[in-house]
């Protein structure tokens, strides 16, 4: 190529706009599947061959190496090498590297690869042991407080203000957090957060440093701004310094980190902070077929967002979109497998196939299904079910246990043995605590199916075994198994969203209106994956013969050709007055209950009551961790009275539990299967 305009060549009209908007400031929406790396590098070469801008003085910043190292590459192809693609991180910690002796002094700080290990001290200095799952989550927790730019003495209150669900307690947290500051800057060390800081930092206080650097970087491109956090505007913004020749890109529809500080704010707020800026939407999708986009846009399209992108499909017409419920997940599974087969038997590599779901627990019922099948897989974003930390450790503890079994019923002795290494009654609100417990969760639920088969422990055991030794996937070939957030930025020729109920997707945890609209963006996330083949199903129950108690999820209404499940309603307030209003018998003596407090227990305070201590200690621990989960007092879940009156009750049924006074339908739902299944196994 010797001729600029040469660049242009074979570009759409949009994303020839995109390429001949060579002064900024400039915000490209795109949307999936549009071309927006083809769009931005296109723009970048044809500035520099066009001379608007010298190679050089180009910063183009990504999210990852990868997405660095592949805009390199295709801008040497464009001929436009020598521009500057990197992280955040990698040319901040390169100018503080540089300028470090210069205006500091001395040798420049080391930098920290992993917080683990200074963070395992700082526990250590205050006498805490908390476990590797949950020293993870402490750094997730610290993490997003660097990047949100909160301090360990503002921690508590910022947790409480953004419904944070900590693995220990705030306060907690928070002196940890003060400890690992403490000790990385006696030791000399910096981390990802502070090298961002501490760049920025330097160029405000040392203006000869600013200069040189705003000198050497006039034109800037930011790639995914959509996942901009705070910290790296605060360095973007630096690095600017007032100035506005920067190019933004970015999709508000493909919004899913928000839990790790990421804001789409600056992405949709753009056009606010600079008036003058050009906007160019990218919407031809060249990724999927017309029938994939379709469903896309209509995913999207019941969302509250007002920055909505509607793709317009360019591909052919291919298959429509499949919806397959099934009764239970074993056979939403195996059901996933056979059309999984069907498809490699047509010729599509198996490679070009994945599997995703909403959280890594989800990949055990896969794994197994797709072994039996012998069609081979790959894990991507999560260890082997039965590699992962928790359940080696289960397994060792479960097969010393069946040595020395003394005949106890096998799904209690299951669950007393994982309570002891983390298996609580309710799930903790996220992270690696939470995908933690979802192993142990899925271990259980094992337990109790094969107990109503009959099995005993040492059965047990060797059925786990027998599924740890026949997973044999091959490194690289094979179907890809991969959670949404995991699969953002790839693609396949099909693709099987799995598991698409409520309470799933959106996830159970997620209550404010943001995080469900989080949630309707993570499933359109895994629609757009597709190119061609799209299948979406879902269970009814968990096990063979359980309760089917769950419903499509709402994201699906009107979507998938079925009639939508009417939503429960709550009783009427002239409902509630007759209940209030019917006599109650005390179940001992038969006498009629006054007392508020006696009707809700069923009988007379006086009366001697029957109960499982056992049972109301495990609903008072299951009320309490809720309650933190949820961000509300115990009283709110239920009242004392009410447990003591379901420990009394042992209620196994819907119907039974609901005819407790305390109970409605709104708490059935929300908190029914919890409780019943504390009552079920007491």
């Amino acid at each position: 190529m010797n001729d600029a305009d040469d660049v242009l060549t074979g570009l759409d009209p949009e994303q020839r706009a995109v390429a001949e908007a060579v002064r900024g400031p400039v915000c490209v929406l795109a949307g999936a599947g549009t071309g927006k790396t083809r769009a931005i590098t296109h723009r970048i070469a044809y500035a520099v061959r066009s001379g608007v801008v010298d190679a050089q003085s180009v910063l183009a910043v990504t999210f990852t190496t990868r997405a660095a190292g592949e805009l390199r590459q295709r801008l040497r192809a464009l001929g436009a090498p020598g521009v500057q693609a990197r992280t955040f991180h990698a040319a901040a910690l390169r100018q503080l590297t540089f300028f470090w002796p210069r205006v500091i002094g001395g040798a420049a700080p080391s930098v920290i690869e992993s917080k683990l290990p200074v963070l395992g001290e700082a526990c250590r200095s205050l006498r805490l042991t908390p476990e590797r799952s949950e020293l993870r989550d402490i750094a997730s927790e610290v993490e997003w407080a660097k990047v949100t730019q909160i301090g360990p003495e503002d921690y508590v209150a910022a947790a409480t203000k953004y419904h944070r669900t900590p693995p220990i307690p705030a306060e907690q947290v928070s002196r940890v957090y003060e400890a690992y500051e403490r000790i990385r800057r006696e030791r000399h060390l910096v981390d990802f957060e502070t090298i961002l800081e501490l760049t920025a930092a330097v160029m405000t206080e040392h203006q000869e440093v600013a200069a040189q650097i705003r000198q050497q970087y006039r034109y800037f491109v930011v790639d995914e701004y959509q996942d901009v956090n705070p910290l790296q505007k605060l360095l973007l913004d630096t690095w600017l310094g007032g100035r506005d020749d920067i190019c933004v890109v970015g999709d508000p529809n493909q919004t899913i980190y928000s839990f790790t500080g990421a804001s789409p704010r600056y992405l949709t707020g753009f056009g606010v902070e600079h008036p003058d800026a050009a906007v160019i939407k990218l919407v031809r999708d060249y990724r999927s077929t017309p029938q994939v986009v379709n469903l896309a846009n209509l995913v999207i399209a019941k969302g509250r967002s007002p920055h909505r992108l509607e793709l317009v499909a360019q591909r052919p017409d291919g298959p429509k979109p499949a919806f397959t419920e099934y009764d239970d997940e074993p056979a939403e599974a195996a059901g996933v497998a056979r059309g999984i087969r069907k498809l490699l038997d047509k010729g599509v590599p198996a490679r070009e196939i994945a599997v995703l779901f909403r959280v890594n627990s989800q990949s055990e019922a896969y794994e197994e299904a797709l072994t039996k099948a012998e069609i081979p897989y790959v894990l991507r974003g999560a260890e082997r079910f039965f590699e992962r930390p928790e359940v080696r450790q289960a397994v060792v503890l479960l097969r010393g246990a069946a040595r020395s079994a003394a005949g106890e019923p096998l799904a209690s002795e299951v669950h007393h043995i994982l309570s002891g290494i983390g298996l609580t009654p309710a799930p903790p609100g996220g992270g690696k605590a939470r995908e933690k417990w979802e192993s142990l969760k899925a271990l259980a639920d094992l337990a109790e199916d094969m107990a109503a088969e009959g099995a005993d422990l040492p059965a047990f055991v060797a059925e786990l075994e027998r599924r740890a030794s026949e997973q044999h996937a091959p490194p690289v070939e094979g179907v890809t198994l991969a959670s949404l957030h995991a699969a953002k930025g790839l693609e396949w020729d099909a693709v099987f969203l799995v598991g698409v109920t409520d309470g799933m997707l959106p996830i159970i945890y997620a209550e404010t209106p943001d995080q469900i609209e989080e949630e309707r963006r993570l499933l359109y996330v895994g629609v757009t994956r597709a190119r061609e083949h799209l299948s979406i199903s879902w269970a009814l129950a968990r096990a063979p013969g359980g309760r089917k108690s769950r419903r499509p999820s709402r994201f699906l209404d009107g979507l998938t050709g079925r009639a939508s499940a009417p939503p429960r309603m709550a009783p009427s307030a002239s409902r509630e007055r007759r209940q209030v209003a019917t006599p109650v018998s005390c179940r001992v003596c038969a006498k009629t209950l006054v007392n508020a407090t006696e009707q809700k227990l069923g009988r007379c305070s006086t009366c001697p009551a029957d109960y499982d201590e056992a049972l109301l200690e495990r609903l008072k621990a299951w009320r309490t961790a809720t309650a933190k989960e949820t961000k509300v007092p115990p009283y709110v879940i239920f009242t004392d009275v009410t447990l003591q009156a379901i420990a009394e009750r042992a209620p196994v049924t819907e119907q039974e539990l609901l005819s407790i006074a305390g109970v409605g339908r709104v708490k059935l739902d929300r908190y029914g299967e919890a409780v019943l299944e504390l009552c079920r196994g007491s």
